[in-house]
């Protein structure tokens, strides 16, 4: 059997704001629409996005499930999306005029590449980097 990547589920108190941080800072393409009748979303914002070649949805707080809170990295479980650039301290740069907030700034890694992480809705990390990043 052959197991192929669909999406990543995300969930927020404000799923068209948690699309709009992310197409702005990262440039995803989101998609907006409303759940219809019969689901327990009915009439709340649905909300799908491609992040980086991946497709991301971004579902509501669930109307008769309680949230838990968000896992402070490092945490076992989805900790963090990662997207690679080719010049890391251009895109620093370019989310810092954004007003991105940094849980890391650029630093070197143990495997030779470079990285930083944003500080994205919900406490999802978003990992910046550059393969083989010099610097």
């Amino acid at each position: 059997m052959t197991f192929l990547f669909h999406h990543i589920h995300l969930r927020s108190p404000d799923p068209v704001a948690t699309g709009e941080f992310y197409r702005r800072m990262f440039g995803a393409e989101v998609d907006l629409s409303t759940y219809p009748p019969g689901s327990p979303y009915a009439g709340q914002p649905k909300v799908a996005m491609m992040l980086g070649g991946q497709r991301v949805l971004i579902h509501p707080v669930h109307p008769r499930q309680p949230t838990g809170a968000a896992p402070q990295a490092p945490n076992f479980g989805l900790e963090h999306i990662g997207l690679t650039v080719a010049d890391l301290d251009a895109a620093t740069a370019e989310l810092e005029r954004k007003g991105a907030q940094f849980w890391r700034r650029p630093e070197k890694t143990a495997t030779g590449n470079r990285n930083a992480f944003v500080k994205g809705p919900q406490g999802v990390l978003v990992e910046v980097i550059q393969l083989g990043g010099e610097g």
